[in-house]
């Protein structure tokens, strides 16, 4: 198992490094808004590969927890800086709760970077804190969204949760 992970990863830093896209520090690596799916179900299957080799279940991609990620993205840039907090105070459990996710939240990853998603995803794998996020056997939805500013940066925010039937803002009503 140990083994197809190792492999797993050297294959994403390869093919991150490759002409499809890999940022090479001479071109950008550049979003097109037409990537969108082909970007989340490339990182999805690569995260699922992985959690296969471990014995995690498989994940699902989550519409609403692509739009708490896209929004994460988007406000990072805005205020300049990585870090789980929106402008306006919210914390990864509140941008959960908001976009109406049946779950809770089991995790967030976040980068600002020049890298594509693979590259993304090998760094988040080398750190134990996100690695842990992403390998979570109680996660079981996937959410994930960038946001790309003119200059080329990436503001990358992946959401893990977990399906419960209810939501946090049904609690409070």
């Amino acid at each position: 198992m140990r083994s197809i992970a190792i492999l797993l990863i050297a294959a994403l830093g390869l093919a991150a490094c490759g002409p499809s896209g890999g940022y090479s520090g001479t071109k950008q690596y550049r979003i097109s808004s037409s990537s969108t799916s082909k970007i989340q179900y490339r990182v999805l299957d690569s995260v699922n590969a992985l959690r296969q080799a471990s014995g995690a279940s498989a994940l699902e991609l989550n519409g609403e927890l692509n739009a708490a990620a896209a929004t994460h993205a988007r406000d990072m840039s805005l205020q300049n800086r990585p870090w789980h907090f929106g402008s306006d105070g919210s914390s990864p459990l509140d941008r959960v709760a908001r976009v109406g996710y049946p779950g809770e939240l089991t995790g967030e990853t976040i980068s600002e970077t020049y890298e594509t998603e693979m590259e993304t995803l090998a760094a988040w794998l080398e750190q134990d804190d996100t690695r842990a996020v992403i390998m979570d056997p109680e996660a079981q939805d996937l959410g994930i969204a960038w946001f790309q500013e003119s200059n080329g940066k990436i503001w990358w925010t992946m959401v893990m949760g977990k399906r419960t039937g209810y939501t946090l803002a049904s609690l409070s009503e």
